[in-house]
């Protein structure tokens, strides 16, 4: 009965990310849910106003033991409607970065956002929001272990690091969450806006690909 009741406990806890207070007897780190535990303890998620305006919960798709994760801001229309990450024209272009840029299939990598909803009119997410939501993005990390994180944009950068330092500032400079190494990066639809940027993510993804030693197949390995 005491087993069960712990088990209960930790997967009502696992949303409550960075705000959860465990007492000196109990050590989170000893257990780390699998994705679908944490998509269960979502459920049809009631936590915060979004739930009255959005289509479907967009949780996050990909290779449940992936090396690179890739971590947005927030659903957009087309994930909305499709309950997929990243499918609208920005993830067009993040495809494109992983499959014709680093060489990799896109379900080889993981890829989620902040937000499991999208906020009306695609606005900025508000602290209240990301207060509920981001416990479960800390907990598909967990259950990922990658070894890279890719932040894409100033919203999930400066929330994933608690910082508010711009994301000019931060990206092409690995820093890292948990032990893991975080790049930030500018967002694929900033990228649309400002085409002269896509130079300056491709520098970032290298780093990337040279910290995982990965190497398209038709360049040589160094």
């Amino acid at each position: 009965m005491k087993d069960l009741l712990l088990q209960v406990l930790r997967e009502e806890s696992i949303w409550s990310g960075r705000y959860l207070v465990f007492s000196d007897e109990h050590d989170r780190g000893a257990y780390i849910p699998d994705l679908d535990t944490v998509q269960r303890t979502m459920g049809d998620c009631q936590r915060c106003p979004l739930c009255r305006t959005r289509k479907n919960i967009v949780f996050g798709e990909g290779d449940a033991q992936a090396s690179l994760m890739f971590i947005g801001e927030a659903p957009g229309a087309v994930e909305d409607e499709t309950g997929r990450v990243f499918v609208g024209p920005a993830g067009q272009l993040l495809t494109s970065i992983i499959e014709n840029g680093m060489g990799l299939k896109r379900p080889q990598v993981y890829i989620a956002n902040i937000l499991k909803c999208r906020p009306p009119g695609n606005r900025d997410p508000l602290p209240e929001e990301v207060g509920q939501c981001i416990g479960f993005l800390e907990s598909q990390i967990d259950a990922v272990q990658p070894k890279v994180i890719v932040t894409l944009g100033r919203v999930a950068t400066q929330n994933l690091l608690n910082t508010s330092t711009p994301i000019s500032r931060l990206r092409g400079i690995f820093t890292e969450y948990k032990g893991i190494a975080v790049m930030p990066t500018y967002h694929p639809s900033y990228l649309l806006q400002n085409p002269s940027k896509k130079r300056d993510v491709w520098e970032d993804i290298k780093k990337v690909m040279s910290y995982l030693q990965i190497s398209r197949p038709d360049q040589p390995s160094t």
